[in-house]
């Protein structure tokens, strides 16, 4: 919602983060996320249909508002644009229904989150859309949420999902609907002039928080043992590739329990044994293929930077750099290397300053960046250079307990995030009662088979313990 201060100035102001996300967009690289709620139906006393659905989320909206709300640009980009609060939200429109195919088993379930993945947000509507798909098995259904990145994390996305489905209305976050009259051109003028002021006057502070911030990091890459993972240090793969519109996805389910034992008994952390699985997983895969660099694979990992249960929206989370060490066929000693790396990485981040991602993000060319990653993507260099990364890989803790709707109860849990121009692949997990959800996406081009990737996790998996005894 867009409120007035004293004095006239608007704020929810959108942050650089958020802002970038929404100028990453191009044709073939889409900026939304996709959570995918499977529920089981069976003896639910409600019947299942889109109506029963409408009417659950308009229920709901009070207890998530940012899906009230659309962006407002601030004429010819003179500042950061704003939020404001959707008067005439139509909850229907942003609601489909679709039918599996049968048999309606999770590849046909995937192959509807594909399609919606290629689809695109409208930019001048609330960023966020659902499909529910009935025709699945075993009394299933499934709502597939696309939800932009500006407009949340994972975390973010979490607490979003569980205020919604609370029972207890004691318990829940509401922020009741209170729509304003849309900010006059005048008003948004004044409003960025306002904005860059402040943040001119805040540079030399910025500046000085950058330079300590590199100077810390550069003491803590020299204090520690080996190389320093850095962007562009890593192999070109088939996974790096020009995009296309089109979306690939598939999801596999791991026993929770099983990486918090490998965790313990290497005295590690949970993400270091996912992504030992990740890269052990992708190493299989490109085997398959007869791709697979000599050198290690290198995989941007988000790092979640503001753990509030109570923050429904936004992006708050720093980026690390760390090799999957792919290059090493066996799993513990892979296991051993990620754990250095990931430390490492760790220590030279907390150096630099978590927020400093965030505090750059501010200064983004409002004009510039956007058309430099439209002509990026047009060029198609990406099939012939080096990339930053060779995937994202990222984690995030979801529900302990499975939360109950008027429909059902949550089976399962996945989500995913974007792919981009040279980064095809990208894997996500969430963690959701005793099981780890673990979906990846990527495009025809630099996955055309995605269930070749997911069925090396349970593969590497079954090593790991077996090698660990």
């Amino acid at each position: 919602m867009l409120t007035r201060q004293k004095g006239g100035d608007l704020v929810e102001e959108i942050s650089g983060l958020d802002t970038r996300f929404l100028y990453s967009e191009t044709p073939t690289a889409h900026m939304h996320t996709l959570k995918i709620v499977v529920m089981n139906v069976a003896g639910s006393p409600i019947t299942v249909s889109l109506d029963m659905f409408i009417d659950a989320l308009e229920k709901r909206l009070d207890r998530m508002p940012a899906l009230r709300r659309r962006r407002v640009a601030i004429p010819h980009r003179l500042s950061l644009p704003v939020w404001v609060e959707d008067a005439n939200l139509d909850a229907s429109a942003h609601i489909d229904w679709r039918v599996a195919p049968a048999p309606g088993g999770n590849r046909e379930l995937a192959d509807a989150v594909a399609d919606v993945a290629a689809i695109p947000l409208d930019p001048d509507r609330p960023l966020w859309h659902m499909t529910v798909v009935d025709g699945l098995a075993d009394d299933r259904i499934a709502v597939i949420v696309k939800l932009h990145h500006a407009v949340a994390d994972g975390g973010a996305a979490v607490a979003m999902l569980l205020n919604a489905f609370l029972t207890d209305q004691s318990d829940a976050i509401v922020v009741p609907a209170d729509p304003e009259p849309e900010p006059s051109r005048r008003e948004l003028l004044g409003f960025a002039a306002r904005s860059r002021a402040r943040q001119v006057r805040h540079l030399p502070v910025l500046g000085r928080e950058m330079y300590t911030g590199m100077r810390a990091a550069q003491r803590a890459a020299r204090e520690s043992d080996g190389a320093i993972a850095m962007p562009f240090d890593c192999p070109r793969t088939p996974l790096n590739v020009s995009l296309s519109a089109q979306r690939t996805f598939a999801m596999v389910d791991l026993p929770i329990g099983d990486l918090l034992d490998i965790k313990r008994s290497c005295n590690t952390t949970l993400n270091v044994v996912y992504l030992v699985l990740c890269g052990g997983a992708v190493r299989r895969y490109l085997l398959g293929l007869g791709a697979l660099p000599d050198k290690s694979l290198m995989a941007g990992v988000p790092v979640g930077t503001r753990i509030d249960p109570t923050r429904l929206s936004g992006n708050h989370f720093d980026n690390m750099y760390v090799p999957l060490r792919t290059d090493l066929a066996d799993p513990v000693a892979r296991l051993r290397a990620v754990h250095a790396a990931s430390s490492k990485a760790r220590g030279i981040r907390a150096a630099m300053g978590h927020e400093m991602l965030e505090r750059r993000a501010a200064l983004t060319p409002l004009h510039l960046y956007p058309l430099g990653l439209r002509l990026w993507a047009r060029s198609k260099l990406a099939d012939r250079v080096r990339p930053p990364i060779n995937l994202v890989a990222s984690n995030v803790a979801g529900p302990r307990e499975a939360p109950e709707s008027e429909g059902g109860v949550i089976s399962a849990l996945y989500s995913v995030g974007p792919i981009l121009e040279g980064i095809g692949l990208n894997i996500t997990a969430w963690s959701f009662c005793d099981k780890l959800g673990v979906s990846v996406l990527g495009c025809p081009a630099s996955l055309p088979d995605p269930w070749a990737l997911t069925t090396q996790f349970e593969a590497e998996l079954h090593d790991l313990r077996q090698r660990l005894g």
